[in-house]
């Protein structure tokens, strides 16, 4: 049983989840319900702010810190002036300020925002309807990339920065790894790291992510995860894989089974066991694995690849034809585009807690507010009868915001039918067909022209206060 349902507040989960199009009359109601959120709540025993005197209850601090991971201001002050003002009319909110709500979010740990974020991806992956896959299979994207943090010393020790930047000049800087849908754009899991050191790479991160997949699914990366060991784990799981081809693996056409023109089977064998692996797990690899390799010469001017050859465990050539697993792999771009969703459209390039403490906390409101605008992106697309990736995120993230406020406060039909007008007019916010769109790799826009720190910020601030002031010049006599 729920440990919120004495909460002296009428804001319950209903409400911090409202601007997100749940209810009973909408689309994909299934994926994330009150009673989904109440469960997961108790489950992981989070059960702050039931003194009379509180504020600040699991169900408002969530509602507030998926508002703050969405705004264009993050600021935690910023946060607080929108929660005040939204309850004003309703509750009368007493001593708030930046700190009572930086200590209730902090309660909110880090495992219950994955295991809702990854309820959302999850759900919705399931709940995909047959047109949104890919030949009846579910295909996860994965890619990595990074994250600065705020210059502390507490950040520094859990990521320092890249060793190549000077030290006092630098920023913490975290790795991590994602795993997208494909039909849905939504995140199926999420691991990150240190930027370097031993086990710190994209690969490592990704192995961690293994569970997250399931019997049957397809994995579409590009060539750096194109490994024996990568590629063996995955078949053992039952997973199949499409990429590029590793830059150091050979090959010929002329040796193998023959398939077709530039489309053959061969075989590769398993190299000696790597640092990472044990050898217990290693023993229970296979000595050898039957691959399929397809290749495509690219002639599509601005294009920078030329040729193109990719991996395969997809061996039924009647099944998957050369040509539908080289049209797949076209589709490995679009992970790109949900990286910058993440840390353009979001924010993510750049996170702003202090204390590692706090910064895992963060990611994970991330990921969740990212995977409930992608929800409201799929509920658009099946009333559509069009594909989730076709509706623009970023005018999905614009409308929930414009209704956050009233849409939190409203139930029944009113609620749904606020909701269902949103949904309508983001059917009409389409991203626009650009394929075969060529760019070039720069940007217009200048850098400001200020000097590059080249030293820490203490020295620096310190030689310009033991700098003189230039002595005045005596008048000249008339």
């Amino acid at each position: 049983m729920s440990s919120y349902s004495d909460n002296h507040h009428d804001f319950n989960f209903r409400n911090s989840f409202a601007p997100f199009a749940q209810g009973e009359d909408l689309p994909l109601a299934e994926v994330l319900t009150e009673a989904d959120v109440t469960r997961i709540f108790a489950e992981e025993k989070i059960s702050f702010g039931r003194v009379a005197r509180s504020f600040w209850t699991p169900a408002i601090t969530l509602w507030a810190f998926v508002w703050q991971m969405l705004g264009a201001d993050q600021s935690c002050r910023q946060t607080v002036c929108n929660v005040m003002l939204t309850l004003a009319l309703s509750m009368e909110p007493k001593d708030i300020d930046t700190g009572l709500y930086c200590r209730a979010r902090a309660k909110l740990t880090p495992t219950v925002l994955r295991r809702l974020a990854l309820h959302v991806g999850h759900g919705l992956e399931q709940a995909a309807p047959d047109e949104w896959l890919w030949k009846g299979r579910h295909v996860k994207l994965v890619d990595g990339s990074t994250s600065r943090l705020p210059d502390t010393e507490e950040n520094q020790e859990a990521f320092p920065q890249p060793t190549s930047q000077k030290k006092g000049l630098g920023f913490p800087t975290i790795r991590w790894v994602v795993l997208i849908g494909l039909a849905t754009a939504v995140i199926q899991g999420f691991a990150y790291g240190p930027y370097a050191g031993k086990e710190t790479g994209e690969t490592a991160l990704f192995r961690e992510l293994l569970e997250q997949l399931q019997r049957g699914d397809i994995v579409l990366a590009d060539r750096l995860y194109c490994s024996y060991f990568l590629v063996a784990l995955l078949q053992s799981h039952g997973v199949d894989v499409v990429m590029r081809l590793h830059q150091r693996r050979k090959y010929d056409f002329r040796r193998g089974e023959s398939l077709g023109e530039d489309d053959h089977m061969v075989v590769w064998y398993k190299p000696e066991r790597p640092e990472w692996m044990s050898a217990e797990m290693y023993a229970l690899l296979p000595d050898t694995l039957r691959m399929r390799e397809v290749r495509r010469r690219v002639q599509q001017p601005g294009y920078r690849v030329a040729e193109l050859v990719i991996a395969t465990t997809l061996l039924d050539a009647k099944e998957y034809e050369a040509e539908e697993i080289v049209d797949l792999y076209s589709r490995r771009w679009n992970v790109e585009l949900d990286i910058r969703s993440l840390k353009t459209t979001l924010g993510m390039s750049d996170l702003r807690c202090l204390t590692p403490f706090m910064v895992e906390r963060e990611i994970w409101a991330h990921v969740l507010a990212y995977n409930l605008v992608r929800k409201v992106g799929a509920q658009v697309a099946q009333q559509m009868k069009v594909s989730p990736r076709s509706i623009s995120f970023k005018a999905t993230k614009q409308a929930i915001l414009a209704g956050w406020q009233p849409v939190t406060m409203l139930k029944g039909e009113d609620y749904v039918r606020v909701a269902k007008g949103m949904l309508r007019m983001l059917g009409k916010q389409k991203v626009g067909n650009r394929s075969g769109r060529c760019e070039p790799r720069a940007v217009k826009s200048r850098p400001k022209p200020h000097k590059l720190l080249t030293e820490p910020r203490q020295e620096a601030r310190a030689k310009l206060m033991q700098r003189k002031p230039p002595k005045k010049n005596p008048p000249k006599e008339a």
